[in-house]
C-alpha cells in the first residue's frame, strides 16, 4: 500500500503545526470531575453528579460520590454536562491527508478483490485530521477502505495512540462488501437503464462465483491433513482472507443504498444463512424498505444525514429523515458520516437526524450506545457507567450545537490536550505579529 508515502508527505505538510499539537502530551492522572451534568445515555442524567476516573476506567459516577483517597486531582464542571465519547460508524480517517493529493490517499487498492486488504495498517496516527475531529467530542471510529467488490477491511480504532495498533480497539473489524448496485454514480452517468441492470447482474453474478470459490477454499483448508501439501490448493491472498468471512467468522459491512439493492442484499444474505453476520452500511434509501430491514433482524450505519436526496423527486428533508424513519420502523441505527477531513461534523449529522423526526435521545444513542453494541464494545465504550472505558468530554452545552465548546476529552483515562490545527490557527491570527503595519 502508500502507506510510506502517507505517513512521510503527511508528516512533511503537517510539521509547522501537527508537531506543536504533539508536543503537549496525553497524559493519565486520576481525577474527579466535580459539579456535572452526567448524561449517562444508558441510565438516564445524574445533575450535579461527580465522576471519578482512575486509570482508564471510570472508577464511579453519580450524586453522592465520596472521592476516593488518592485521587488529588479535582475538575469543577461549573455544571457543564460530560458524555461518553462519539463514535462515527463510517469514515476514512486516518487514510487520506490531502483529498486532492493521491499520495497521500490510502484508502483504495487496484482491483476489485481485495479482501487481504487492512485499513489498519494504512491508518497515520499523525493525520491532522484526528486531533480537528476529536476535539468535537468524536472519540471513537470505524474507518474503512473502499472500490471495489471487496475492497478489505474496516477496523475500529480510538482517536489517541502513536501507533495504529494502539489505536485498535478490541481487534475489531469487519470486511467491506460494495453489494452490486443497480443506482447511477452521479448526474454524469449516461448509462441506459437496461446497461446498469446488465451490469449489476454480472456483479453479482462475479459475486455468487467468488462466494462459491471462497466456500470450496475453505472447505479444502480445513479438511486437509498435514501431509497432503502436494494436494493443496495454490496460496491465493483474496481467498485466505475470505475464509473467516465465508464460515461465519467475520463479520461482513455491506454497503447498500438503492431500496431495490437493499432488498436484494438481504434475500441474497439470508440464502447464505448470513443474516446475523452483516450490518447494513450507507442505506440512503433505507426509509422505503424500512419494515423488510427491520423483519430481517440487520442493524444499520446509515449516513451521512446531511445529504442531497438521491431522488429529484424526494422531499429536501429525505435524508434528513432516513434515520428517523428506520428507527421508528425498529431498526437498530447507528450513524456514519462518510468523512475523511469533516468527520467532526459528526454531532450535526446527528442534531440533524433528531431535528428530521429521530428525536435527541435515539440520536444520541445512534452515535454512542448503538454502535458500542453494533461492534460488540458496550462493555467498554458507548455509555458512562461505573468500570467500563474512560473515553467522555465535558461540555459546556448541547454538543448537536455549533456554537458549544469542549472544554475537557478524556480517551481511555488519558486527559488529551484540546489542540488541532484548528485552534493554531485561531491562536496565530488572533494575535499576528507582524501585523499589518507597513
Amino acid at each position: 500500500m502508500l502507506r510510506l508515502c502517507t505517513l512521510v508527505l503527511g508528516a512533511l505538510l503537517c510539521l509547522p503545526t501537527l508537531g506543536h499539537a504533539q508536543n503537549v502530551p496525553a497524559q493519565r492522572t486520576d481525577i474527579a470531575i466535580t459539579n456535572a451534568r452526567l448524561v449517562t445515555v444508558s441510565d438516564g442524567i445524574v445533575e450535579n453528579g461527580t465522576l471519578v476516573i482512575r486509570a482508564d476506567t471510570i472508577a464511579a459516577l453519580g450524586a453522592d460520590v465520596d472521592i476516593p483517597s488518592g485521587v488529588n486531582a479535582r475538575y469543577d464542571a461549573e455544571g457543564h454536562a460530560v458524555y461518553p465519547g462519539f463514535i462515527d460508524s463510517g469514515t476514512r480517517l486516518g487514510l487520506v491527508e490531502v483529498s486532492s493529493l493521491s499520495e497521500t490517499q490510502d484508502y483504495s487498492e487496484i482491483g476489485s478483490l481485495t479482501p487481504h486488504m487492512d485499513a489498519l495498517t494504512a491508518v497515520n496516527p499523525n493525520s491532522i485530521s484526528i486531533p480537528v475531529t476529536r476535539v468535537d467530542g468524536v472519540t471513537t471510529v470505524i474507518t474503512e477502505p473502499s472500490g471495489g467488490q471487496w475492497p478489505g477491511q474496516a477496523a475500529l480504532i480510538d482517536l489517541l495512540g502513536y501507533t495504529p495498533e494502539q489505536m485498535h480497539v478490541d481487534g475489531v473489524r469487519y470486511m467491506v462488501l460494495n453489494f452490486p448496485s443497480t443506482g447511477r454514480r452521479g448526474t454524469s452517468d449516461t448509462r441506459s437503464e437496461d446497461e446498469i441492470e446488465e451490469e449489476a447482474q454480472e456483479a453479482l453474478d462475479e459475486l455468487n462465483t467468488l462466494w462459491e470459490d471462497a466456500t470450496l477454499y475453505a472447505d479444502i483448508q480445513a479438511n486437509r491433513n498435514d501431509d497432503d501439501t502436494g494436494h493443496l490448493p495454490e496460496y491465493a491472498p483474496a481467498y485466505d482472507a475470505l475464509v473467516p468471512v465465508v464460515t461465519g467468522e467475520q463479520p461482513i459491512m455491506l454497503k447498500v443504498d438503492k431500496a431495490a439493492d437493499i432488498l436484494d442484499a438481504l434475500e441474497w444474505a439470508e440464502e447464505r444463512e448470513i443474516l446475523d453476520q452483516i450490518v447494513l452500511s450507507g442505506v440512503s434509501e433505507g426509509w422505503r424498505v424500512a419494515d423488510a430491514i427491520a423483519d430481517a433482524e440487520v442493524p444499520v450505519l446509515t449516513g451521512p444525514v446531511i445529504a442531497l436526496p438521491t431522488r429529484a423527486s424526494d422531499r429536501y428533508d429525505t435524508a434528513y429523515a432516513n434515520a428517523g424513519r428506520l428507527h421508528d420502523a425498529g431498526v437498530t441505527v447507528a450513524l456514519r458520516s462518510g468523512e475523511s477531513s469533516n468527520v467532526r461534523n459528526l454531532p450535526f449529522h446527528a442534531g440533524f437526524a433528531a431535528a428530521y423526526g429521530m428525536g435527541t435521545e435515539a440520536a444520541l444513542e445512534a452515535i454512542t450506545l448503538t454502535p458500542a453494541r453494533i461492534f460488540g464494545v458496550d462493555d467498554r465504550l458507548g455509555s458512562l457507567e461505573v468500570g467500563k472505558q474512560a473515553t467522555l468530554f465535558v461540555a459546556d452545552g448541547d454538543p448537536f450545537e455549533p456554537a458549544t465548546q469542549i472544554t475537557r476529552l478524556f480517551i481511555n483515562g488519558y486527559n488529551v490536550p484540546l489542540e488541532s490545527r484548528h485552534t493554531e490557527l485561531y491562536e496565530e491570527f488572533l494575535n499576528r505579529s507582524p501585523g499589518l503595519e507597513k
